[in-house]
């Protein structure tokens, strides 16, 4: 039985002042997409079933390397990150599950917290391991690596730690692990390249070896940060030839905030689909580095075009085409709450978008070197405001017409304010 945090009735009087409006609109906007054969019904389907995950760390305030400003009623614990995610499933209906991190998350009873999720309407996404950060009363620091560290027992200290995120995983009921680790050197002959990188492939290795045979093992690079000089997975060139080496099950991870300034990810996207290994997608937006934006804040059109590239796939699957979406953003200024939510509803527009792009005329355009009218293609799609369609779907699944009216309408914030402890001061995302 769920035991959603918000009223329904209340969510229910939010869209009763919108409705038909709403109708009038997604009317219209029928009829204009009539015009080109476009069926708005089927593209609301495709919009109805489509989700991504939010990543528990996110309930909470970021914090930059200076500092953390906490925000009244924000959660200390996964129960309280849950039912805080559970209030963006509710009124945006496309964030059913939820992205773990350990130990961050670490319970005594995970039967109990998928048990605890299930009833706030919640599954689990990707399980996130941590060898980046020193925990209290570790034998072996990070400090120089984790699955890449010269010392080989903190190499299997970082195995262990990653394969026990496995076994959590199994008792959540998730089937991928997420392997980032902030491994590089900060100054020139630090370290030998080569080395450094056969040393993760055979910590990875074993990770791998422990994969439960409908798992999978999703590498994330970055370019820099922590290290600043030299990051042993650092682009997707290197993720590539991890995952191909260490086998099938193991596939990329695209951050979009993890690259060089002004690389294409759009074709990133359709190359590691080409052959196999995109694995899963982590939205943010970036103006100078891993700025973990939010999503569509900055470049909404890079957004666009990256689905238009996810949705190309999914029309040609070649081995497959089974993403794992996750919003993985830092909000050190807005309410956490309001920034996913905004930033679901700017992810699902885009990929709503990239359904209206006519291929046909796209790809033939593309073939006979039509350069204008294969941009014009996409020009048309992105310019369509697709928000009745997104609005209808939520409205239809139970969710709200204007997510951040009714979420503040609530006042949420405002009475988790009064029964959740305060967060102390510091810096870090937890």
């Amino acid at each position: 039985m769920t035991q959603l945090p918000l009223s329904a009735d209340l969510i229910a009087e939010a869209n009763a002042r919108h409705a038909d409006a709403l109708d009038e609109d997604y009317d219209a906007l029928g009829r204009k997409l009539a015009r080109t054969g476009i069926d708005i019904e089927a593209v609301l389907g495709r919009v109805a079933s489509f989700s991504v995950a939010v990543p528990s760390w996110g309930a909470g305030r970021g914090g930059t390397r200076f500092a953390k400003f906490p925000i009244s009623g924000e959660p200390t614990n996964i129960h309280e990150k849950l039912e805080d995610c559970a209030v963006i499933n509710q009124l945006s209906r496309v964030t059913p599950r939820v992205s773990p991190h350990f130990p961050w998350d670490k319970v005594s009873d995970f039967a109990a917290l998928r048990e605890e999720a299930a009833a706030l309407g919640l599954g689990w996404d990707a399980v996130n391991s941590n060898t980046f950060q020193d925990q209290p009363g570790q034998a072996h620091t990070y400090a120089n690596g984790s699955l890449s560290a010269q010392d080989a027992a903190t190499r299997q200290q970082a195995v262990e730690h990653n394969i026990e995120c496995i076994e959590i995983g199994k008792q959540l009921g998730s089937t991928d692990l997420t392997v980032w680790v902030g491994d590089g050197t900060n100054f020139p002959g630090q370290q030998d390249f080569a080395r450094s990188l056969d040393r993760y492939l055979d910590a990875a290795s074993q990770v791998y070896a422990a994969l439960p045979d409908d798992w999978r093992m999703l590498l994330e690079h970055k370019m820099f940060e922590p290290a600043f000089y030299s990051t042993v997975i650092s682009d997707w060139g290197s993720s590539i030839l991890a995952a191909q080496e260490l086998g099938p099950k193991a596939k990329c991870l695209v951050d979009l905030g993890h690259h060089a300034p002004n690389v294409n990810i759009e074709q990133i996207v359709a190359r590691l689909h080409r052959f196999g290994k995109l694995g899963g997608f982590h939205f943010n937006d970036s103006k100078y580095g891993d700025d973990d934006l939010d999503s569509g804040s900055i470049n909404p059109h890079q957004l666009f075009l990256v689905f238009n590239e996810l949705v190309e796939a999914e029309l040609n699957p070649r081995d497959g085409f089974n993403p794992s979406y996750m919003i993985d953003q830092s909000h050190n200024v807005t309410d956490p709450i309001e920034s996913m939510l905004s930033s679901a509803e700017a992810i699902t527009g885009c990929f709503a978008k990239a359904l209206l792009v006519d291929r046909d005329a796209l790809h033939a355009a593309q073939e006979s070197n039509d350069t204008m009218m294969a941009f014009q293609a996409l020009r048309r799609a992105y310019s369509i405001d697709v928000t009745p369609i997104l609005a209808k779907a939520r409205v239809a699944a139970g969710g709200a017409i204007d997510v951040l009216e009714a979420y503040r309408l609530s006042q949420y914030r405002a009475r988790k304010a009064q029964e959740r402890k305060a967060v102390g001061l510091g810096a870090g995302i937890v």
